[in-house]
């Protein structure tokens, strides 16, 4: 089975240049052109809404900090690249791909910007199976990485070259969404690719790994929202946008004050989730993410900003191994441009509404700051 499974080395180069037109055709219901006058339309990489993640939109629905911008998230097919696909093909005006996802856009040509940036410090782990956790990241060379998507290659190979790791020594395996935590457990594999949230997520499903985590040693950047380059240049659409990632900055604020209560706010949204893991595990996922998505925040210091010689290290990597052939520069695909403008939120309102949040009795008694210490 195992060997059915195999990705080729070169696959993932493939992913974005064939079957966008058809992806993107069936990817997401409806086909009106995205971005109609105060509506944006936002789509998922993982195939589903139902997760923890994306806290901050919910969070932002709630209080109305999207004020009269009409809105949708949506799930998108589960194919790593299809988020950026269907950006392009006007589907959708919001993609929330990996680094590298994005970067096999740009090479493909796929006209996007990266224009606030989520994941301060790296959000990508790796799991292993208790007890064979190895010292470092070097000794993955002969190894196999379990995948839930081809796609997430381009995730994974920047990655470990900037750690070190001669990556034509790996072999992948695609385990599908969402059971590749379960092919590693059952032995398919030597490790899995993972991500903060998505840690106690899988220890609650019964999914007990060691992990070596990404914050701990890579210094290359994280998951963001990108559009269109024609968006990005049209000044007849900068309002709108600046005012759609402010509601999402005064979200990530929110969860930063009370993570119980963001938390709370997605399990009332989707009770099929909430069935899925106890508070006490929610909430740890919940605050797994919300340590990458205020990553590096000494540097940084606003929600949405982008490190630029952290995506200038990610780019020269993904050269270096191929992945990324496009001629472009770090400052015309990253840009900070909409950052002040998405941190010039209420926050004395974002505050409040932290403080004064209602807390069920089921998340007032999880104790966060013993989280916090296992996290």
């Amino acid at each position: 089975m195992l060997d059915n499974l195999m990705i080729g080395r070169r696959r993932l180069l493939t992913l974005t240049a064939a079957g966008v037109s058809t992806l993107a055709a069936g990817g997401l219901a409806g086909t009106r052109p995205a971005l109609a006058a105060d509506k944006i339309r936002w789509v998922s990489p993982r195939g589903t809404v139902e997760v923890l993640d994306d806290y901050p939109y919910w969070v932002a629905v709630k209080f109305g900090y999207f004020g009269g911008i009409e809105t949708t998230l949506e799930p998108g097919p589960s194919d790593a690249t299809a988020t950026v696909k269907l950006v392009d093909q006007n589907q959708a005006d919001v993609g929330f791909p990996s680094p590298g996802v994005f970067s096999l856009a740009l090479t493909q040509g796929i006209p996007l910007v990266s224009v606030f940036h989520m994941g301060g410090a790296d959000v990508f782990d790796f799991a292993f199976r208790k007890g064979e956790k190895p010292a470092d990241l070097k000794a993955l060379e002969g190894k196999t990485i379990v995948l839930g998507s081809a796609g997430w290659q381009a995730i994974c190979d920047p990655m470990l070259k900037a750690a070190g790791v001669d990556i034509s020594k790996l072999k992948y395996v695609e385990g599908g969404w969402p059971a590749w935590g379960t092919v590693l457990k059952e032995g398919k594999g030597d490790t899995a690719l993972a991500w903060e949230g998505l840690r106690a997520q899988w220890k609650g499903q019964g999914l007990d790994f060691d992990y070596i985590l990404g914050r701990d040693f890579s210094k290359l950047p994280a998951i963001s929202f990108v559009i269109r380059k024609a968006d990005f240049e049209d000044k007849a659409k900068t309002d709108v946008y600046g005012r759609y990632f402010k509601a999402w900055a005064a979200g990530l604020e929110f969860g930063h004050l009370n993570p119980r209560a963001a938390t709370q706010i997605v399990m009332e949204q989707f009770p099929g989730l909430a069935s899925q893991m106890t508070p006490d595990v929610a909430v740890e996922s919940m605050m797994q993410l919300a340590n990458v998505f205020r990553g590096r925040w000494e540097e940084r210091k606003k929600w949405g900003l982008h490190l630029m010689d952290s995506w200038q290290l990610f780019f020269d990597t993904g050269r270096s191994i191929g992945q990324i052939t496009a001629d472009f520069k770090t400052e015309d695909v990253v840009k900070n441009d909409w950052v002040d403008v998405a941190n010039s939120f209420d926050a004395t309102k974002v505050k409040a509404d932290a403080d004064g949040f209602a807390l069920s009795e089921a998340y007032n008694g999880v104790n966060v700051d013993e989280i916090a210490k296992r996290i």
